[in-house]
């Protein structure tokens, strides 16, 4: 189990206060209505959380890795809707901290820490797992490139104030032509299209973006030409594990309320049958396994070392669990589970296992990370050639 600083304890408290100030009381209406919680943004404010992960130098809070961590998973346990913008918000910055100039971290953090939201463009229709397979292109003209096709499944799209944006800048280069800009909120031709009405996540804004003749300054591509696969990518390492924590929040909700319920049901009795209690011993175990994997990867973050495997494993692991432990709740409970609030939980779980590289990916990933570091044959191998 990993061993939290007083300071750590103290920042997961304040997290589970706002989570049960602002988040719980309110989840259940916004999944019903599939509004956007303006609420949480004003709530959110004063603690400056939207710039956790922004450097002090640039106003933020600068906190490591699995102190991130530690918070995510709070506030997927009040609300993975909720959580899940709050969680996008600071995704979208992560491209800019890889990628961006001191000047361009300025500019794009202020909005954060006036409690304003972001968002990462990256998928197109016919372009999910495949990011490579982008049509939108951004053409070079004087001082400006100017941006022209279609994001979807944008997260926090209708709201946010400011955004990374991929496109193509030599298409003929594959995915060595893809380029990533900031692009800010109103410009000229930059507007919102469908909104997504999701079986999950239902509090979390959903949408298309159409970019027609978007004149961006040349002064907002991050990095260089062509370096937007590799910034997205190492953006995407960084967001695996948010997802992961999101789930671990996720599947101790579904495990506390499926106890509060064999309390309720069993008062001052024994619990019946050896198969609920092993069911929950199961529970348990797998949302303990999940948080120590995706702390371990936090901790291989913050120690500055190569973690693409850990955060494809933590990632497809924790949602995994989420997925498995809210049904296994469902089913313990009976009609009530189906009738009750864990219907939310399983239903927010699926997308966990989609978004940020589908869990059939993740696979893909770890298992060329195995592959690549084949153990040295042994003697009774070389013997048999």
């Amino acid at each position: 189990m990993s061993i939290l600083s007083q300071e750590q304890k103290a920042i997961q408290q304040a997290a589970k206060e706002f989570v049960a100030k602002v988040i719980i009381p309110n989840a259940a209406k916004f999944d019903k209505s599939g509004e956007f919680p303006m609420l949480l943004l004003e709530a959110s404010k004063p603690s400056n959380i939207f710039a956790m992960a922004v450097p002090k130098e640039f106003g933020g809070l600068n906190y490591d890795a699995l102190t991130q961590a530690l918070v995510l998973e709070e506030w997927g346990y009040g609300c993975a809707g909720m959580g899940t913008t709050l969680a996008a918000s600071v995704l979208s910055m992560d491209s800019v901290l890889i990628a961006g100039t001191d000047e361009q971290k300025r500019r794009y953090f202020k909005p954060m820490l006036n409690a304003e939201i972001g968002s990462f463009g990256l998928t197109e229709p016919g372009a999910g797992s495949d990011a490579a397979a982008g049509t939108a292109t951004a053409v070079k003209k004087g001082d400006e490139y100017i941006l022209n096709g279609t994001k979807c499944w944008i997260t926090n799209g209708g709201f946010a104030t400011v955004y990374v944006i991929f496109a193509n800048t030599d298409p003929a280069a594959g995915v060595k032509g893809i380029s990533a800009f900031i692009v800010e909120r109103g410009l000229p031709g930059f507007t919102i299209g469908t909104t997504d009405h999701k079986l999950g996540i239902r509090a979390s804004n959903t949408v298309e973006l159409l970019l027609k003749d978007v004149h961006v300054p040349a002064t907002n591509l991050l990095g260089k030409e062509g370096e937007g696969m590799k910034i997205a990518m190492k953006t995407l390492d960084m967001a695996r594990p948010a997802i992961a924590a999101l789930s671990v929040g996720i599947a101790q909700r579904a495990l506390d309320t499926c106890v509060a319920h064999v309390h309720a049901r069993f008062p001052g009795k024994p619990f019946p049958g050896q198969t609920l209690q092993f069911k929950l011993a199961d529970m348990q175990i797998l949302v303990e396994a999940a948080r120590e994997t995706l702390h371990q990867a936090m901790q291989l973050r913050d120690a500055g070392v190569p973690y693409s495997k850990e955060s494809a494993i933590c990632k497809t692991f924790c949602s995994d669990v989420a997925m498995q432990v809210s049904a296994t709740a469902v089913s313990l409970m009976g009609s009530y589970g189906y009738t009750s609030e864990l219907g939310k939980y399983m239903r927010d779980s699926k997308i966990m296992q989609i978004y940020e590289g589908t869990n059939q990916i993740q696979r893909l990933v770890i298992s060329r990370a195995v592959l690549a570091h084949a153990p040295a044959a042994s003697a009774a191998q070389k013997a048999g050639k």
